[in-house]
């Protein structure tokens, strides 16, 4: 013998009898601090932010520049530091 049962409802119908709760406030918070981050982010990334991150605000010289710049580079490749 073969039953077959066709229900007809909503899924917040099906989720309302079944006793489930509803998930949708948890999802629009987790949903809008995910955005909040990702706008933060983003706005660490800007041009002007990384420039102050990796450009001092003091001038250097053009000296004191290719020396920052061999030290970077001989410590990319595992070199000793010349002093």
């Amino acid at each position: 013998m073969k039953f077959n049962i066709e229900i007809d409802c909503t899924p917040e119908e099906a989720r309302t009898f079944f006793g489930l709760p509803d998930v949708k406030p948890m999802q629009a918070a987790v949903m809008q601090k995910m955005e909040r981050q990702m706008l933060d982010a983003l706005a660490s990334m800007a041009p002007e932010a990384l420039m102050k991150a990796w450009v001092p605000a003091t001038p250097w010289t053009p000296g004191q520049m290719q020396e920052a710049m061999a030290n970077m580079l001989n410590a990319s490749f595992g070199r000793p530091r010349k002093e």
